[in-house]
């Protein structure tokens, strides 16, 4: 017999009734009734029931037994009675009847519940976080992890793609965040960084003329946490295919979207061809390139309609370049006042004048604003909005890019408050033609808006006759619930259309050289047409998790402070190791701890 174990503590069924076994695992929980001891035992595979008779020879040791305590049971499988089964568990059907037992790793007072959740901090799960991934829901997630990323191996390897691992240790590169960096003891004063994403490996593999490439890549980005981001580092599956078009990238994704959401969620999901939708509509419907489309609100321009009213604040606002956008809000007539003042409030916390609203109700408009707008313009409004009685509309009015980014934040809140996200569905769009340049707005400067390495759409004549601002990329996100998966783009391949799109961003051609020489060279020597993008990984299993927050599908995940509470990192290192760095470090002046303590 084994020594630990015969059966795993999830595989034990009525067939196996009167065999003779050995488990190990955790002590999950402890019931006494009237002497006979219940424990069930836990594994990473299950729950069985172990009875324990006070005949036991081992029974009096129980006093000091905890919730936790690793433990070995040999006994016999004995079939539990009609009333006594366990419909919730897979070895609900039987029980062990202890014979013998072995403690194998005895467990102090623990901080927190395993067996129910018992409310516990977010940096106390984090500093116990091996405590944590024992907690069914949390262990659950981290096992859908590793089949996701299962699935996506299988599903890339069938579909002709080779998997590469690409540097960790690299160069540093502007790709948009900060860098983490890593200092060099062989080169002192110079260092490395981790690789924000593995962007110029993929690209000189297709120039290297491997054609197909993936690779689960961990990605290290030092930028702030949010509930969809972790800070610090990511996965995310890296694609590169050579002699390609947008829509063969198009193609590939949504076949694998729909294979691991198809295999690993029961909720309704968006098929192939997913919808596109260019990034100037979006950001004029939505107010967002990652809109929601579970959400049927969307802002429609009634600028028009107020030009000449006698609401002066809204026609001054159209008569110097403004905009004024609506937005429908089906069947709230009957909302008291409160509902329409927390809605002015919200949108005021997110940087509205404020924002105006009329009510359509059996009895007729109803609005602060109404006395203003004679019954031509409010007719003309209720068709534009495709008003019904019992709707109303809520109104944002100001520059452009500040009335977007608004109902960009009132649309999903509009979207919670009527209830009118459906929580049981995926739904997926690509977000399309994202524009080349942008203007700085604190500077007036033209800037890349998007990804510097991306093709021109037009090429090499659209950035020397087109205006800048109006030129767009073969750039292009993937979009699920109001999430960004993924960002991807045609690369642009060609030096001179390279050297051009920079030189419009204010770059001459010895900073392209200096700071992309690898890659540009590379181009000079004969570079295939290609293009790529990086799915999320964590993203994905949050979504596929059903989970709000990030953390809760990542095995080690730092806390919103970038910390390891576990691992106490960042931490402090030694005098001894920083000269051998070359390095000293400064405090600021606030903080008078040393950054370092000899050992």
């Amino acid at each position: 017999m084994n020594k630990y174990r015969t059966n795993t503590c999830g595989e034990l069924r009525k067939a196996n009734v009167g065999e003779t076994v050995r488990l190990s695992g955790w002590i999950h929980s402890v019931r006494d009734h009237g002497g006979v001891i219940f424990i069930d035992l836990r594994d990473h595979y299950g729950i069985t029931q172990v009875v324990i008779d006070p005949e036991c020879a081992f029974y009096q040791a129980l006093e000091r037994w905890r919730v936790e305590t690793v433990v070995r049971f040999d006994g016999e499988v004995i079939a539990r009675s009609e009333s006594t089964v366990n419909p919730k568990l897979a070895t609900g059907e039987i029980e062990i009847k202890a014979t013998d037992m072995e403690i194998l790793g005895d467990a102090e007072v623990i901080p927190f519940l395993i067996a129910k959740d018992d409310g516990a901090p977010e940096a106390m799960r984090l500093k116990y976080r091996f405590l944590d991934l024992r907690r069914d829901e949390l262990h659950r997630n981290i096992m859908l992890r590793s089949q996701v990323i299962a699935e996506m191996r299988r599903y890339m390897t069938t579909n002709g793609f080779n998997e590469f691992q690409t540097p960790i240790l690299t160069a540093s590169s502007p790709e948009g965040a900060r860098d983490y960096l890593v200092p060099s003891r062989l080169h002192p004063g110079k260092f490395y960084a981790l690789p924000q994403a593995p962007q110029q490996f993929k690209q000189l593999l297709m120039v290297a003329g491997f054609d197909r490439y993936f690779q689960i890549a961990p990605c290290f980005r030092d930028e702030d946490a949010r509930a969809d981001r972790s800070p610090g580092e990511f996965y995310q599956l890296d694609v590169e295919m050579s002699f390609v078009e947008q829509d063969d990238i198009f193609a590939v994704i949504e076949g694998l979207l729909e294979d691991v959401f198809g295999k690993f969620s029961t909720k309704e999901f968006t098929h192939a061809p997913f919808p596109r939708i260019p990034y100037r509509e979006a950001m004029r419907r939505f107010g967002s390139d990652k809109p929601d489309l579970r959400n049927p609100l969307e802002m429609i321009d009634v600028s028009e309609q107020f030009r000449d009213c006698g609401f002066k604040a809204f026609a001054g606002v159209v008569a110097n370049g403004g905009v004024v956008r609506a937005i429908k809000a089906p069947k709230v007539a009957g909302k008291p006042r409160k509902f329409f003042d927390d809605m002015i409030k919200f949108a005021q916390e997110n940087g509205a004048k404020g924002m105006a609203y009329i009510i359509w109700s059996e009895e007729g408009e109803k609005s602060p604003i109404v006395k203003f707008l004679t019954p031509e313009i409010l007719a003309a409004l209720k068709t534009a909005g495709g008003v019904e009685t019992g709707d109303a509309l809520f109104f944002l009015a100001d520059a452009e890019k500040l009335v977007q980014k608004i109902g960009g934040a009132v649309i999903p809140e509009l979207g919670r408050q009527l209830e009118l996200i459906d929580p049981n569905v995926f739904k997926f769009c690509w977000i399309v033609d994202f524009p080349m340049f942008e203007e700085d707005e604190e500077t007036g400067a033209t800037v890349f808006s998007h990804n510097p390495f991306s093709m021109p759409q037009g090429g090499m004549d659209a950035l020397l006759n087109k205006n800048p601002l109006d030129i767009l990329a073969y750039q292009y996100d993937i979009v699920c619930n109001g999430i960004e998966l993924s960002s991807g783009a045609i690369r642009n391949h060609q030096p001179e259309v390279m050297y051009k799109a920079f030189e419009i961003a204010g770059y001459d051609r010895s900073v392209v050289d200096d700071k992309f020489g690898g890659m540009i060279n590379a181009f000079k020597l004969g570079a295939p047409p290609h293009g790529g993008i990086a799915p999320g990984v964590d993203r994905m299993v949050m979504l596929l998790a059903d989970e709000p927050n990030i953390r809760e599908v990542i095995a080690f995940p730092f806390n919103q402070q970038a910390q390891d509470l576990m691992m106490n990192a960042p931490a402090e290192v030694s005098i001894k190791q920083l000269r051998e760095l070359h390095i000293e470090v400064k405090l600021p002046k606030k903080q008078e701890k040393p950054a370092a303590e000899a050992n």
